[in-house]
């Protein structure tokens, strides 16, 4: 996304959420797809127009997009969580994994945290709205627990896997492994606004890492 008008629409279909993972809050056996992406497309419509999330209520979401509440509840338990797959929807979607070697898949996924960080850098309304839900703290956990934890799970997974194969040595504190890894572009992308991590950063990021962390010859 580059401008808010376009939010929607530059990061992929509207309600899909990053691959693999399931919508957040979604309930009940499953609905239409045209409708549930009606209703995102309505909330991000809405952030477009200046409405802030405080006054994006249920009613005035469904009276919008033309559909009974009971609609949206079939979907969501609430609006915190028909947030998150709004967010969710104007992030960049997260990609299979290669899956060829650790190194590839470290690359990969350091390589989405470039991409997301520059599209909350470049779209108005993506960081409108991540500086609305600081002050929602059961929004932020909802996001953090569906979106952020899971992409914690799968680099942990990763660097289990170069631990067994003797890539990665054992003896670091895992939690500050997988820092190491995406430290540095999170400098990049949030503390560095006037700079720009250009493509090919990830691997020199993962490289300069995985130089220091393999095991002594």
């Amino acid at each position: 996304m580059s401008a808010p008008g376009s939010a929607s629409r530059a990061a992929g279909p509207a309600s899909v959420p990053a691959a693999g993972a399931a919508p957040a809050g979604r309930r009940g056996r499953p609905r239409s797809e045209a409708i549930e992406r009606a209703i995102v497309d309505t909330v991000v419509r809405l952030l477009e127009e200046g409405v802030p999330l405080s006054e994006l209520s249920i009613e005035r979401i469904a009276r919008t997009a033309k559909v009974g509440k009971a609609t949206i509840y079939r979907r969501w338990e609430g609006k915190e969580a028909l947030f998150v797959d709004v967010v969710r929807s104007m992030e960049p979607v997260d990609p299979p994994l290669p899956g060829t070697s650790v190194r590839d898949d470290l690359v990969a996924m350091v390589e989405m945290l470039r991409r997301r960080g520059l599209a909350k850098r470049s779209s108005a309304l993506l960081h409108n709205v991540f500086a609305q839900m600081q002050s929602y703290p059961q929004l932020w956990d909802m996001y953090h627990h569906t979106s952020v934890v899971p992409r914690r799970e799968r680099m942990d997974e990763v660097l289990r896997r170069g631990i067994a194969s003797g890539e990665i040595r054992a003896d670091i504190d895992f939690d500050l492994l997988g820092d190491l890894f995406v430290g540095p572009m999170l400098v990049r992308t949030v503390l560095r606004p006037d700079g720009k991590p250009e493509a090919g950063s990830a691997e020199r990021i993962v490289d300069a890492v995985l130089q220091g962390v393999r095991p002594p010859r």
